[in-house]
């Protein structure tokens, strides 16, 4: 294959693709028209963050096989528009998972010991031994915002040189943290509150955009903030003056919400805010491990064998993928409406499969139902990297079959629990091509899964379902569609609503504050 490189990356990976036998071309910084060129005739192409692959790109390489990403992040490749042109793309997860972590312990000392201040005082000449007082680790609380690979390794870190660990991550289990010595709390103010040093670990998506600000840096007073993550999370313009005005004693950022950080950036001119220019990965070792990672891929790839961190390829052969491919939409939905209707921390998932798919091979059924259940956290998922997520953040995951479906051809049924709690929604397909949702927990029911949805549980009570569409007439919400199902006669009802467009808090608690309504949930399918 002809492999395109377009960002810098070490050269055992160079060397590994040319021993299988590939050609190699190095093309750095290339873009617009000089990168559709390059790529027109590649079967390979290997990125890290300075490409941006997008739609044009995908459409102008029409022999791509695959994207390799030298590194965990691809937020600069168009993953759909890959998979619509069957390309495979795959990252390197695991190759700068240490080095991150080591980087922000690093920036914890540094920050509790102000060193990079006190070196540039005395390379200025100036012996200011009394200047710093710094802060010991030891006995103090660590808060991690976001359990996942990064984040545990610097709770291990930090927690074996004395320090307590409390973690906020709604998706990982009460027992994967116990495992790391970290308490699980509900939310992030709890964290905050707790926290003596708050390292961050989780994504930039629209809900973590500035998830840190102003209130959140006030819970932490007296205390650090380290983010080695992504930038845009923490409000930067509020961080500089929480430092400035001592309400928090530092702050060390690799990251930040523009790169290369600008000159007017408030944060250069707080003394006790220390930066690094996005050094996290930027080890020796970190390049050489996602190199090679990377280009073992690219040769899987090129060899017609499973690409081991691919993020949008399915590891069927085609002919069972026919088979279960109308069953991994239904699979997926069902999960999406199952953890959203589910409030607690999640410690394990069961897919069960009833009637003619019990006899298929399911197993990539059960990964789009892990997808769906992972999809409303915004982690960057699909049926391929679900079960690795489930099993980072200790959920267990069971698949059970049976002959019997009831009424229906097949049945697939997803159930999240916490080991006391659980929610189970029930699918099936309408002549191969329709979803129907037909059970949640004990009520049997008929459900368009589509958009929108409003799900209310109620007392099975005259006028409930028409005081129900009063509050949503009068919010001028329409409803697209209500299907109704009960236990029992004058029980407990469940309704699911489809409507056009997102229902306000304001009406939820509205419905919820009735004493006809048991509990009101919103779920949303699909993009809002």
């Amino acid at each position: 294959m002809k492999v395109l490189v377009t960002d810098p990356i070490a050269d055992a990976g160079l060397d590994r693709l040319r021993e299988a036998g590939h050609e190699v071309v190095t093309a750095y910084d290339v873009e617009g028209d000089a990168l559709l060129d390059a790529v027109s005739d590649a079967n390979a192409l290997i990125v890290r963050s300075g490409t941006e692959v997008t739609d044009e790109v995908f459409s102008a390489a029409t022999d791509l096989i695959i994207v390799g990403r030298a590194g965990i992040g691809v937020d600069n490749i168009d993953i759909d528009a890959a998979t619509e042109h069957g390309v495979i793309v795959a990252n390197a997860p695991d190759g700068n998972v240490r080095a991150a972590a080591e980087h922000s312990v690093a920036m914890a000392f540094a920050t509790a010991r102000s060193i990079p201040q006190a070196h540039d005082r005395l390379k200025d000449g100036e012996w200011a031994k009394g200047a710093f007082l710094g802060t010991e680790v030891n006995k103090k609380t660590l808060g991690v915002v976001g359990f996942g690979r990064v984040g545990q390794q610097v709770a291990k870190r930090l927690g074996n040189l004395g320090m307590d660990i409390v973690t906020f991550d709604p998706y990982i289990s009460e027992e994967r943290a116990k495992q790391f010595g970290a308490t699980l709390v509900d939310d992030l103010d709890d964290c905050l509150e707790a926290a003596d040093f708050v390292t961050i670990h989780t994504p930039l998506t629209p809900e973590t955009e500035n998830m840190i600000g102003e209130e959140e840096l006030a819970q932490l007073e007296g205390g650090y903030v380290i983010n080695c993550a992504r930038g845009g999370i923490i409000d930067e313009p509020a961080l500089a003056e929480a430092v400035e005005d001592g309400v928090l004693n530092g702050a060390a950022l690799d990251v930040f919400g523009e790169e290369p950080l600008p000159d007017d950036s408030p944060l250069l001119d707080v003394d006790d805010i220390i930066v690094t220019p996005h050094l996290g990965a930027s080890t020796e070792a970190a390049q050489e491990n996602v190199a090679t990672s990377t280009a073992d891929q690219v040769i899987a790839a090129a060899n017609g064998q499973p690409v081991a961190n691919a993020l949008n390829a399915p590891s069927l052969d085609r002919a069972t993928f026919e088979q279960v491919e109308p069953y991994l939409e239904l699979a997926s939905t069902a999960g999406r409406i199952a953890v959203q209707l589910f409030d607690g921390h999640m410690s394990s998932v069961e897919v069960t499969y009833a009637g003619d798919i019990a006899d298929e091979d399911v197993e990539y059924v059960t990964a789009s139902a892990l997808e769906g259940v992972f999809a409303p956290s915004d982690i960057q998922v699909n049926a391929v990297n679900a079960p690795q997520i489930a099993e980072e953040r200790g959920i267990d995951v069971t698949e059970s079959k049976t002959s019997s479906a009831e009424d229906y051809q097949s049945l697939i049924t997803v159930t999240v629990s916490d080991g006391a709690e659980e929610v189970s929604v029930c699918g099936t397909q309408f002549g191969g091509e329709e979803s129907r949702i037909v059970r949640i927990d004990g009520h049997r029911i008929e459900a368009v899964p589509h958009g929108h949805m409003l799900v209310v549980r109620n007392k099975d009570e005259p006028g409930t379902i028409g005081f129900i569409g009063t509050a949503l007439g009068e919010a001028n919400i329409n409803i697209a569609g209500m299907f109704n199902g009960r236990e029992t006669i004058g029980g407990e009802a469940l309704s699911i609503y489809n409507l056009d467009e997102k229902p306000d808090h304001s009406l939820i608690d509205r419905l919820n504050d009735d004493s006809r309504i048991i509990e009101t949930t919103y779920v949303a399918l699909g993009d809002e």
